[in-house]
Formats: C-alpha cells, structure tokens, sequence
C-alpha cells in the first residue's frame, strides 16, 4: 500500500477470499488488521501463467496483473522483462499496464532497455491532487497510449494536465468503506479531457451499492476510447 487509494483495495478482499480458499498463488500474501484484510508484502513471481496469452489466439485487450503492480518494490527486472517478451511475441493481444508506482516503471523499462511495444498502454492512478505528479512522470515513459485511472477519486485533482495523455478513466471507490466522489471533481477532469484531446471514460459512481449509483453522468454514459487502443485490438 503506497497511498491512500490502496486503503479499501478490491483486491485486497479477493486476495483475502482465495487465501482462504488454499490457492498457491495467494499464500501468505494478506493479514488482518482489525476487520480489514491488508497487504503482507510477499510476492509470489508466478512463472506457469506467463505464456498465457500465447495460447489465446482470438485477439484481446488484457489488464496485465489485475490482482497486483507488476511494479511493485522487488519484482526483479528480469521478470518484467520476461512479461515485456511474451506482450511482444503475443502481438495480436493489446495489453493495459497500470502501476501507483511510475517512478518504478520508468526506472526499470531505462535499466531493462524495454522497448515501446505498439500494443502496450502504460497507465498510473491518480486519486488526489496528492498524487498528481505521477502524471507527469507517465508523461516521461515512451509508450503508444498512455492512460490516467482516476479511480477511486477521493478528492480533488482539479483540472490536471494532461498533453500526451490519450485515456482518462474516471470512477468512485465502491465496496462496504467507500469513500464518496464529488460531481465536480468528475466534471473537471472531463474539461481537461477536452481542452487536451484525451478520451474520457467515466466508470462508476461507486458507493456501498455501486449498481444502483450506475455510471450516468450528465444524463448519459461516457466510453471514449483512445483511437490507437481500438486499432490495436482489430
């Protein structure tokens, strides 16, 4: 946990459930405090799953670690490496890395030599204006698309820049601990999205019954996409 968006993590409660559940992967990765299940900090480098994507020929758009940061403090950059290969041989997929820790990214695709994959769309999340300078790091890493998830939104990023960034993903923290989102804050980032010709996604209202918020925003539902992100996926 590097911020307080981590704090009610969904994958934090998943994680939790299939620790319970004995599944190898998971093993001693959660702990308890209080009523809340929170990060341990052990990593689990699972090797078996990498060649995943070459066996699924119908092409996809993958959200790489869904469950985890592929840069998270001690993977080692040979791992990375090893996911950046199997993106490159399995080129038909397009594939949505998103990291709180772009500062790590940067750093290891410099040491790596990792290069800008076509396919590949580097992403951080911003929660708060606390954490707008990742924005700004993003913007130093050579990627095809680069993406902001403001998501979940606790607070006010005003109107942030956003010049050579292509996707923004807006959405309220959801769950039984969810922090509300202000429609201004909302609304603001989408001015942004406008002035710099960045796609503006809007997720969800969330809120402890995120299905009955919905996603309507200013009575219809936003899904802009960015142009090089759908030519990849055809």
């Amino acid at each position: 946990m590097v911020s307080p968006g981590c704090t009610n993590c969904y994958a934090m409660r998943m994680a939790a459930r299939l620790q319970a559940m004995e599944h190898s992967s998971y093993k001693g990765v959660i702990r308890k405090s209080g009523n809340r299940p929170v990060w341990t900090g052990r990593l689990h480098l699972n090797e078996p799953t990498l060649d995943v994507p070459l066996r699924w020929r119908q092409p996809r758009r993958i959200f790489v670690n869904s469950m985890s940061d592929l840069f998270q403090d001690g993977v080692p950059d040979e791992f990375i490496a090893k996911v950046w290969q199997v993106m490159k041989d399995a080129h038909w997929h397009s594939y949505q890395i998103l990291t709180k820790r772009p500062e790590n990214m940067r750093d290891v695709i410099t040491r790596a030599r990792l290069h800008r994959l076509p396919n590949v769309w580097l992403g951080t999340s911003v929660e708060s204006a606390d954490y707008i300078d990742r924005i700004e790091i993003l913007r130093s890493i050579p990627a095809s698309v680069r993406f902001i998830s403001f998501e979940p939104l606790i607070g006010a990023v005003g109107r942030p820049k956003l010049k050579d960034i292509q996707w923004a993903i807006v959405g309220g923290e959801s769950g039984p601990s969810a922090r509300p989102m202000n429609e201004k804050w909302v609304t603001d980032i989408q001015t942004a999205c406008d002035k710099y010709g960045t796609a503006f996604f809007f997720k969800q209202w969330g809120g402890v019954n995120k299905k009955k918020a919905g996603r309507i925003l200013n009575g219809r539902t936003w899904d802009e996409y960015p142009d090089a992100m759908l030519q990849a996926a055809e």
